[in-house]
């Protein structure tokens, strides 16, 4: 038991698996109600998006068309005060890719589309597109 760092008699490995919860988007839209001509890649307008975070907390997000695998990029800038204020337990994300963040910027990025490519998004369950609905 000394020397456990925690000093308890027991290690409990799996305690924090077991206590996250598994996805933070609501259970409004699931991936089992996408259209079935979303998975043929027949018919343009199914995006998949994803976030990518680079070194020193900078992120971009990716949207890509499933047909014809075009690629847009979305840029997350940083929030203001990131590097002069310290950042707060469960506060907003200052780099930029909180999910008020990543739903402001998806929004911009994709109106610039014609309404015919705008069929579906879809995304993971991470916590960057919990403001979805």
């Amino acid at each position: 038991m000394a020397c456990l760092r925690t000093g308890r008699a027991l290690r409990k490995p799996r305690e924090r698996a077991r206590n996250k919860p598994q996805g933070r988007v609501t259970a409004d839209v699931v991936l089992s109600e996408r259209p079935a001509e979303a998975e043929d890649r027949v018919v343009p307008g199914h995006w998949e998006g994803d976030l990518i975070i680079g070194l020193n907390r900078s992120a971009i997000g990716t949207v890509v068309e499933r047909s014809s695998r075009y690629t847009l990029l979305v840029h997350l800038p940083r929030m203001q005060g990131y590097g002069a204020v310290p950042p707060v337990k469960n506060g907003p994300a200052l780099g930029g890719y909180g999910a008020i963040a990543m739903k402001d910027a998806l929004t911009t990025t994709m109106t610039t589309m014609p309404a015919d490519l705008l069929r579906s998004l879809t995304w993971d369950r991470g916590m960057e597109p919990s403001a979805h609905a």
